[in-house]
């Protein structure tokens, strides 16, 4: 089922791109990302040609629960252990200006999108330290926040980290808007980048810097982006009937549970897992869904489901954007990639500091969005981890089918996939690229439809 975003939204249709072109810069892809880095590079005087496989907005940015939020989990504590307070600021800084920007964007253009400012809150139902650590932490890099002891949740918790001022909206409205001022060609899908040559299936466009904002990074080298990243899927309900919440929560715990109201209705979150791992569903709901379906009936008794949907999430080995010049191998190549679950702020942060890196302005909060920043320790196990699953996906190629059962294997490196039960579909373990049951292609990094098709039934 559709997002409760595209229910509502309409995104004015775009011509595919005409034929052979130069540009000064190339952007791939027309989400959020994508649109904003083409509009401040008009800006600055730049004309900026967006190419979209698809429609605009078709990507993440119609899945997402549309928080504006510099609360990114318990992540303050961590950056400034990891990467020293300067840095950590650099991060809470350029989250924090990216909700007023949102803000002065839709006054300035008069964008009916539902703004609204309102608190973030971290919440637990079993512990409080973490979060009196994470207030503290915020606190001290700029963030006015807070940690207290009771909030509006129908449940008890053993503590909130309370971020004042953040925002909510409609991000389809907000896009088609800010689209209108950029020059997008749909229906345009990018087969190969070659240098400075962007080729289509339209036709190529050469430009002098090429931006990669497509959600993941489809080429493998230069960059090696496979390798440091994996993806989560996760899933919402939109609740009919339900309390409707002024504040947007994000549970800390195991299972933990994402809420916000939208108008009249209330968007239940969770059951987050890696794409392609689809572990046993211990409430005995049956699917990720079933899960949300049981919990919703616990905390809003008699409420009922009026939307569902999915999204798929980019992750990093330490949880930081990759955003900035793609690898130093290609120095006019530039990303943004690695948003984890918080591609609101993401996306502005990475159009205004891409549009830095192209213009040549400084960009001091630059340097802890960088793709070629330092490894850490914890980046180094993390790898560790997630490399095993290629590793188990590549070895499972290998091995034989077994009585007629046909499994598809990934066109992107050769994974193996595994069947999504919640949402029929075969996903990659490995890279997270996913395909319906007849081997259609649905999301990357994977460019190609499966050449091996099975269905289970």
């Amino acid at each position: 089922m559709a997002s409760v975003w595209v229910s509502g939204s309409e995104i004015r249709k775009r011509e595919p791109l005409p034929g052979d072109m130069e540009a000064p810069v190339a952007v791939i892809g027309a989400g959020l990302a994508g649109i904003l880095t083409a509009y401040y590079l008009k800006k600055e005087g730049i004309r900026a040609v967006v190419l979209e496989a698809d429609r605009i907005g078709s990507g993440q940015t119609k899945n997402t629960t549309a928080k504006i939020t510099s609360q990114h989990n318990l992540i303050y504590s961590r950056l400034i252990r990891t990467f020293g307070s300067r840095m950590a600021a650099h991060y809470a800084g350029a989250n924090e200006a990216a909700v007023g920007e949102y803000e002065r964007l839709v006054r300035e253009k008069g964008i009916d999108c539902g703004f609204v400012r309102c608190p973030a809150y971290l919440y637990s139902r079993t512990g409080a330290e973490l979060l009196k650590r994470e207030a503290e932490a915020a606190e001290s890099l700029g963030i006015k926040a807070s940690f207290e002891t009771d909030c509006e949740l129908p449940f008890s918790v053993a503590g909130v980290t309370m971020f004042a001022r953040q925002a909510r909206f409609n991000p389809l409205k907000f896009l088609a808007k800010m689209a209108e001022e950029v020059e997008v060609y749909e229906q345009s899908k990018v087969l190969k980048v070659d240098d400075r040559k962007v080729e289509t299936d339209r036709g190529t466009v050469t430009a002098q810097h090429v931006v990669f904002a497509a959600h993941y990074p489809f080429i493998n080298v230069p960059g090696y982006y496979f390798a440091r990243m994996y993806q989560e899927r996760s899933y919402v309900l939109a609740l009919e009937g339900a309390e409707r919440l002024e504040g947007m929560y994000l549970g800390t715990d195991p299972g933990g549970l994402s809420f916000r109201s939208c108008g009249d209705l209330l968007l239940l979150g969770g059951g987050s897992h890696r794409t392609g791992v689809n572990p046993k569903d211990k409430t005995g709901a049956g699917c990720r869904y079933g899960m949300l379906q049981k919990m919703s009936q616990e905390i809003y008794p008699g409420c009922r489901e009026v939307y569902r949907w999915s999204a798929q999430d980019c992750m990093t080995l330490d949880g930081v954007p990759y955003i900035g010049r793609f690898s130093r191998r290609r120095p006019y190549w530039y990303v943004a990639t690695g948003f984890g679950k918080w591609g609101m702020t993401s996306s502005l942060v990475s159009a205004r500091i891409l549009t830095a890196l192209i213009t040549g302005r400084d960009c001091p909060e630059a340097d802890i969005f960088s793709p070629n920043r330092h490894f850490t320790a914890q980046a180094a196990k993390e790898l560790a981890v997630h490399g095993a699953y290629s590793v188990k996906g590549l070895a499972k190629h290998l091995l034989p089918s077994g009585k007629g059962r046909i499994v598809p294997n990934c066109p992107h490196i050769g994974c193996r996939l595994e069947w999504n039960p919640a949402e029929e579909s075969y996903d990659c373990p490995c890279h997270g690229s996913r395909f319906d049951k007849e081997g259609h292609l649905i999301d990357d990094p994977a460019q190609t439809d499966c050449k091996r098709r099975h269905s289970p039934y």
